[in-house]
């Protein structure tokens, strides 16, 4: 960019200060018209090229406006501008590639960081082999401080890993043996060994990388228009300077009209934009498939959101203990983890996560039995206890109301002690911290509605969403959230949905923009959506309308500065005030503007909803 800044302003200057002293009409007349034909030649014939072959498939493009411009330059005898066309045309295309590419390190950046080898236990010795080759099934062993080559489960050692290059969070995770583990993250301060599930194009980094490089391909329908904006352009321009030749008889006013908006900041105007915003997303665990869903994000006005995985955690824990007479908290607690020690029910881990949690001793339990649709019962130390509904106290005394858990939508399991009702444990799915300020700062963006979708009952629905102060609708199928989905669209609404990916696929389908929570390692999720969020962070989701906002923001001020500078370029140069050279020169004024404009968005990735909040406050 400073390059073009450089060259731009010293041929400006000298163009300016030549036409000003009446110097450079006088040098320039002095070289023969061969020679700029041949700097015309040799330095336009890529491009030229490009615009013949355009033009037999009857497309217009931002190359036919400047190859115009050229041949209305030279068609008036001012070789000189003709070639000031032809340089900047050039200049131009190097920094629009440079500056492309510059947004597009992210996907190099990625590329760069995926593991080339990998050392893999074959025959009772580690051998290192290219990532390529290794099988899946294979054991990968992995040293402090190496990259992980592939998607597996550890099945020995411990170490902190760097995930950042898969979720975009920088805070390393602990993993040990039965922990999920992702390609190009590090294991720091430890060694693992890994047995591989997934490796190559397979893993979930390799499928992030090529969902980004699809992303850039991707375009926007207000790319389209860009493009159709040239087709229609082309002609106004032509007849803006056939009026003028008309009216004035002046063949130089009228070549410099052809001159002067023959830029292709049209062009440029959406794709740099959009490029640089999936970028610079893709470095904050954000993968967005194309253009078009940051169009959409911009203007979406609905949001739907799925509740198990998405607003909660997804699994289920003990929030209340509350024992009767004669038993205390842990007691309750260590009789309801003893009898549900092998159980698999997710309540039952739920119990034993509480216990642990607890530091509580565990007893062997005897005679287990699972009871369908009652619960669990078992021998613990020679006592007889029985967890699960209200039906294992059917035949006991009764237990006094100790709390409405059911209206708060919350589970309840009865403990019962050798035929004694000994307490309740009260079990919900736990809101996930961050979703309050994440959906109050939805409605500040101007989110007109925000609605839960959930196939929970009416109760525990009415619970959360009341909580929430959100809109509601319970005991949902997944073919019931895709007639939501086309409800509001029918209405005109501008639809986001966002889930876990796995039930709710079909409903992120649909919608506009289907975002997918924690899409880490979940293929369903990478496939489903149209934005994957990489880690279970609820405050990616208004940094990502914000994004898709300034995306926005920045696109239209390119479109508004190039039609603004296009509109007094062309009135100058149809009142004969603009010369020739001079409007050659400037042609490329609006390009330098847009492509400023647009690296803006490269930095989106120190962006944060806090640094926001402050920003709008000020």
């Amino acid at each position: 960019m400073t390059l073009f800044g450089v060259v731009f302003g010293a041929v400006l200057f000298m163009v300016v200060v030549g036409e000003w002293l009446g110097l450079f009409g006088s040098l320039t007349k002095r070289v023969p018209w061969l020679f700029w034909l041949a700097v015309i030649v040799a330095g336009g014939w890529p491009v030229l090229a490009e615009v013949v072959k355009a033009t037999v498939r009857r497309r217009v493009t931002s190359h036919t406006l400047m190859t115009i411009g050229m041949l209305a330059a030279i068609a008036v005898g001012e070789w000189p501008a003709a070639v000031i066309v032809v340089f900047f045309m050039r200049v131009g295309e190097y920094v629009e590639g440079f500056t492309a590419e510059q947004a597009r390190r992210a996907v190099k950046d990625l590329t760069a960081m995926a593991p080339q080898t990998a050392r893999v236990e074959r025959d009772g010795a580690e051998v290192e082999i290219p990532v390529a080759e290794v099988k899946a099934g294979e054991t990968v062993v992995v040293r402090p401080g190496e990259k992980i080559p592939v998607d597996g489960e550890v099945t020995a050692g411990q170490a902190t890993v760097d995930q950042a290059t898969i979720t975009g969070e920088s805070m390393p995770v602990e993993a040990g043996p039965g922990a999920r583990v992702f390609a190009a993250t590090i294991a720091r301060l430890g060694s693992l060994r890994i047995r591989a599930m997934k490796v190559g194009e397979d893993t979930t980094f390799g499928r992030v990388v090529k969902l980004v490089e699809e992303a850039e391909a991707n375009r926007g329908d207000v790319q389209r228009f860009a493009d159709r904006f040239s087709g229609y352009y082309l002609p106004v321009v032509m007849g803006v300077a056939l009026f003028t030749y008309l009216l004035s008889r002046n063949p130089l006013a009228t070549a410099a009209v052809l001159v002067v908006v023959c830029s292709c900041s049209f062009a440029l105007a959406t794709p740099l934009a959009m490029i640089a915003s999936i970028g610079a997303a893709a470095r904050r665990g954000l993968l967005i498939k194309g253009g078009k869903y940051l169009e959409a994000l911009s203007r979406a006005d609905v949001l739907l959101l799925d509740k198990t995985g998405t607003l909660t955690l997804g699994s289920p824990q003990i929030t209340d203990v509350l024992p009767l007479e004669g038993f205390t908290v842990d007691e309750v607690l260590a009789f309801a983890a003893s009898a549900e020690r092998y159980s698999e029910h997710p309540l039952a881990e739920a119990v034993r996560e509480a216990a642990k949690a607890h530091n509580l001793h565990l007893g062997e339990p005897a005679g287990f039995e699972a009871v369908p649709g009652i619960g669990v019962r078992a021998w613990v130390n020679d006592r007889l206890i029985e967890v699960g509904s209200s039906r294992v106290i059917s035949k006991s005394e009764y237990i006094p109301e100790l709390g409405n858990f059911e209206a708060q939508g919350k589970t309840t399991l009865y403990v019962v002690c050798d035929g004694k009702p000994a307490g309740m444990l009260a079990a919900s799915d736990t809101l996930r911290p961050e979703v309050p300020e994440a959906l109050a700062e939805m409605e500040r963006l101007g989110v007109r509605r925000i609605e839960l979708l959930t196939g929970d009952n009416e109760r525990t629905a009415a619970s959360l969403a009341e909580s929430l102060g959100l809109q509601y609708r319970a005991n949902l199928l997944p073919e019931d959230k895709i007639a939501v989905v086309k409800e509001y669209q029918a209405k005109g609404h501008m639809v986001v949905m966002v889930g876990d990916g796995v039930n709710d696929a079909p409903a992120l389908a649909q919608a506009d923009v289907g975002i997918a929570m924690g899409a880490a390692g979940s293929d369903v999720s990478i496939e489903a959506a149209h934005v994957a969020l990489m880690r279970e962070d609820w405050t990616l989701v208004p940094e990502l309308f914000r994004i898709a906002r300034r995306t926005m923001r920045v696109v239209r001020l390119n479109l508004i500065f190039t039609g603004c500078y296009n509109l007094v370029g062309l009135s100058l140069a149809a009142l004969g005030l603009l010369p020739l050279t001079l409007a050659a020169a400037l042609q490329s004024l609006p390009d330098l503007g847009i492509l400023s404009n647009s690296a803006r968005l490269l930095r989106l990735r120190e962006s944060s909803i806090v640094t926001e909040k402050r920003h709008d406050n000020n």
